[in-house]
């Protein structure tokens, strides 16, 4: 079908309504009279608990709307999640600067979930996670692996009130109102493998913090950035910091343990992270901070 908008070009907001019709003010926009919906992102969305961005190339995470109270599968959020079986198309638009938007790309659906978030009254709610892909791009997983898949170590805690006590650098946030979506954030940032080796069973991967929940603002615990996709083993080596990642990924070994011990489980001491982003560098080097160096 043709495209409606031209990639990576600047619109005027107020242009788009006018030619298209939709909420001038809504983030999520169904048009009456055409089979399009328009999504737009923004930063001024974080007063309202939402946050959006490019988990990998391909996958978008998009936050619902409903600026008050849980999020619930109505209007603007009932469109987005019917839209192919109703027949519509998706346009994703970032906000450029005051009144301009950039279009980005048409969006499929691919999965919803729910995490918690304030409110515009600073409260805790349930929010909606919609996960998107580039229209036309097949990931190499389908949604519902996911729903297959083990919950994070900690399957029932809730995330409201109080710093989970057991096993808290996994707790990624299971919500009370279904599994977290920041788990299938972190494996899509990571694009479905372990970031050390590639293995790529989901069932087997942990995701976890690189700072560990305790010791995490609020903000860093929901952060896509402070997570990491390790195999069983690599976690378990990460967790007790006897490893951590150099700002070039380079792996780090703790002389805490022989290093003839890391042979025998299988780690070399030649391995590498080859996808950290800039955000990742910040975490991995407070990771390092606690790692036990006695011959330096």
């Amino acid at each position: 079908m043709p495209q409606p908008f031209i990639p990576n070009h600047l619109y005027r907001r107020s242009d788009i309504h006018d030619q298209f019709g939709g909420s001038r003010q809504s983030g999520i926009c169904p048009s009456a009279s055409f089979p399009y919906i328009f999504i737009f992102s923004g930063t001024q969305g974080k007063q309202h608990g939402y946050k959006d961005g490019w988990d990998n190339p391909n996958v978008f995470s998009y936050s619902g709307e409903g600026q008050e109270g849980d999020m619930k599968f109505v209007k603007g959020n009932l469109a987005l999640r019917d839209h192919l079986k109703n027949g519509k198309r998706v346009f994703l638009f970032v906000y450029e600067k005051s009144g301009f938007v950039r279009y980005t790309s048409e969006l499929e659906f691919y999965d919803v979930d729910f995490f918690e978030t304030h409110d515009t009254k600073g409260k805790t709610r349930s929010a909606i996670r919609f996960f998107f892909t580039k229209k036309g791009v097949h990931l190499p997983v389908s949604a519902d692996l996911f729903a297959n898949m083990p919950a994070f170590a900690e399957p029932k805690v809730l995330y409201e009130t109080s710093i989970p006590n057991v096993t808290e650098r996994k707790g990624l946030v299971t919500s009370r109102v279904g599994q977290g979506a920041y788990r299938k954030r972190i494996i899509h940032r990571w694009e479905y493998k372990c970031a050390v080796t590639g293995f790529d069973k989901l069932d087997v991967l942990i995701a976890s913090h690189i700072v560990p929940w305790r010791n995490s603002t609020d903000n860093e615990r929901l952060d896509v950035h402070n997570g990491i996709l390790l195999s069983p083993t690599y976690d378990a080596l990460f967790d007790r910091h006897l490893i951590g990642f150099e700002n070039n990924g380079k792996i780090i070994l703790s002389d805490a343990i022989e290093y003839q011990a890391y042979h025998q489980i299988g780690v070399t001491g030649k391995e590498s992270i080859k996808e950290l982003s800039d955000y990742n560098l910040q975490y991995l080097r407070k990771h390092r901070d606690q790692i036990v160096m006695h011959k330096r």
